[in-house]
């Protein structure tokens, strides 16, 4: 049923409260968390129509191969620590707005693998992984969406190499107009900046032979087309979920149409759960590299015979954490 007109604008108003209090906006001021006119309307068109507000977030790709930055290749308490925060974020919608929200994870592993240098076999294995967490958590908010799912990307045999190739002939950029674009901006060069820090973290190896500055230069390389990808991939979930409330792990302008969130505490904006581990500090969970948990002495803890998260907890006394983590 829809919100009486004079109703309605005060749900919005409601909803984006919420959505403003798990902002992340790269740009300070008084408005900061005020949310941008795009995603303001796709929230609008929603209520007004009586419908559940459906968000579409790209996200849980893969375990970062490093790890000196996680403790293995399939989902652990970070994951199910940030699922259950998306699910939170839900709920809280729901409580305002009857028709209640649905949240898409979108994972792009597959989209990104030949250039992150995660398997095809290995995504497959995360993203079962994390569909059986979503499952065993009851998550009833949250499905999910990924390549495999995509219909009109079945060409050829249909592999993940023909889906890839589909994906980028039909909604791809060169990479040269990918470089000029990502250059003419701050944004973008800030943009450019991170993303080749975290591809030279997760390639760098103890036994490289390599240079740190041909590490580097590998890296940027990379950059661009996992740029190319993202926006391919954005642009083809544009056209499947044409009305969705565009979410991103990322900070985002206040001007943008995507509005970047945030899921577990973090001093480093570009850490997410696939590139870090949890560290339980007894009152909250942070996200960390696993090295440096490890370096600042976080004990290991093991749930179900897996590795599972850290814990800086000392005093003996036992961690609600804990009890998360094996549910």
């Amino acid at each position: 049923m829809s919100h009486p007109q004079h109703a309605a604008e005060a749900v919005v108003q409601a909803i984006a409260r919420t959505l403003a209090f798990h902002q992340r906006c790269d740009q300070a001021g008084p408005h900061a968390n005020a949310l941008s006119d795009p995603v303001m309307a796709r929230v609008r068109g929603f209520v007004l129509a009586g419908e559940p507000v459906h968000m579409v977030l790209p996200a849980f790709p893969a375990k970062s191969p490093s790890l000196r930055k996680v403790l293995g290749p399939l989902p652990d308490l970070a994951e199910a620590l940030s699922l259950d925060a998306l699910e939170r974020l839900c709920a809280r919608i729901a409580a305002i707005h009857p028709a209640g929200a649905r949240l898409t994870i979108c994972s792009d592993g597959h989209v990104f693998g030949p250039t992150i240098g995660v398997s095809d076999p290995v995504i497959d294995h995360y993203q079962a992984a994390i569909r059986a967490m979503i499952a065993r958590r009851s998550l009833a908010h949250l499905d999910t969406f990924c390549l495999c799912d995509c219909t009109s990307l079945l060409v050829g045999s249909a592999g993940h190499d023909d889906r890839r190739a589909a994906l980028l002939a039909q909604h791809g950029q060169s990479l040269d107009d990918i470089r000029t674009g990502l250059l003419r901006s701050e944004d973008g060069v800030r943009q450019l900046r991170g993303i080749i820090r975290f591809m030279a973290e997760d390639d760098w190896r103890a036994d490289d032979a390599r240079s740190a500055t041909q590490v580097q230069r590998e890296a940027k390389a990379r950059a661009y087309q996992v740029v190319q990808r993202s926006l391919a991939w954005g642009s083809f979930l544009q056209e499947v979920f044409p009305r969705s409330v565009r979410l991103s792990i990322h900070p985002q302008a206040r001007s943008s149409d995507k509005l970047g969130i945030h899921m577990l505490p973090t001093a480093d904006a570009w850490l997410t759960p696939w590139h870090a581990v949890a560290v339980d500090l007894g009152d909250r969970a942070v996200l960390m590299k696993r090295h440096q948990a490890e370096s600042q002495g976080a004990r290991l803890i093991h749930v179900d015979g897996r590795p599972s998260h850290y814990s800086a907890w000392t005093d003996g006394r036992p961690s609600a954490l804990r009890e998360r983590a094996a549910a």
